[in-house]
């Protein structure tokens, strides 16, 4: 048969939850369409008893990702970008239709969030370098800080920059490993989707990242005041007053927030997004002949 016969096969999008790929709870769909008003596909439109859902996928794989041990992590995100690398053709095609871009430029855009997660992969096992260590005590102690993840994370994930952006986001909250709930970008959703795809099929487990695609307006409250989430990350928040909403909910339960603003994810990052969603634990251990007891705060 010639492909003048052939219908077209579309691809079905789907949300990213527990490691499995449901449609939205509700049923619904919107239309996504590129910057010329182009029908690309259309992408669930999740509920908010989707981003339930999402939690508790979350918050049941966090014990074994943040006990994993550094090194363990570092090669799952290195994995991840290994796969990445292999699907960039698809990604080139995403990224240029969801941001109006040429191929070339759409392909150094996913280049570079594949380096991204490279980037982060190595500094899994090095941050608690940085951020931990002995302290200077006056007694017979010895006085150690190391740092540990918040917990379950929600990430409102760039409106604009649909996948650099993205994975600048996502790598440094599961690199300290934090468990993570995606609001993908409302206006340009499908990277995000397909992301999702090579998480499944990475060694990352299940839970550890969820991508939901719809409205940060109408997922973001709930995620805000939802008891079980530990921070959010309102880089997506699609205005100030959304913003400014989500920050009020979110000290309900004294959730870490990390504040809407602008940033050019095309710049080499710093250390202060994996910092963001870490905690520093102390321990005094006492020396001598105190005994072998300790206590930490």
């Amino acid at each position: 048969m010639s492909d003048a016969n052939r219908l077209s096969v579309f691809k079905t999008y789907k949300l990213y939850v527990g490691g499995k790929f449901p449609r939205s709870e509700s049923g619904r769909v919107y239309e996504v369409t590129d910057s010329k008003g182009k029908w690309l596909a259309n992408a669930p439109l999740s509920s908010r008893k989707d981003a339930r859902d999402a939690v508790v996928a979350a918050r049941k794989a966090f014990g074994g990702w943040a006990g994993a041990t550094a090194y363990n992590r570092g090669q799952i995100l290195y994995r991840v970008a290994e796969m990445l690398e292999g699907r960039k053709g698809q990604f080139v095609h995403e990224v240029a239709d969801a941001e109006g871009l040429s191929k070339n430029k759409a392909a150094v855009l996913v280049e570079a969030a594949i380096d991204r997660w490279v980037w982060y992969a190595g500094w899994t096992d090095k941050i608690a370098q940085v951020t931990g260590g002995a302290n200077p005590v006056a007694g017979p102690y010895f006085n150690l800080s190391t740092p540990e993840p918040t917990g379950v994370v929600t990430v409102l994930a760039p409106q604009d920059s649909s996948f650099l952006g993205l994975v600048s986001v996502i790598a440094p909250v599961i690199a300290t490993g934090n468990t993570a709930v995606v609001v993908a970008s409302e206006r340009s959703p499908l990277p995000a989707l397909s992301l999702g795809e090579v998480l499944a099929t990475s060694d990352l487990p299940g839970g550890v990242v969820n991508i939901l695609s719809g409205k940060a307006s109408e997922m973001g409250p709930h995620l805000a005041a939802h008891q079980d989430v530990n921070a959010i990350d309102l880089t997506g928040a699609s205005d100030d007053d959304l913003a400014r909403e989500l920050e009020i909910a979110a000290a309900d339960n004294l959730k870490r927030v990390l504040r809407r603003r602008t940033e050019d994810f095309a710049e080499t990052p710093g250390t202060d997004r994996m910092t963001a969603f870490l905690e520093t634990k102390t321990v005094w251990h006492p020396t001598g002949s105190l005994g072998a007891s300790g206590s930490s705060y």
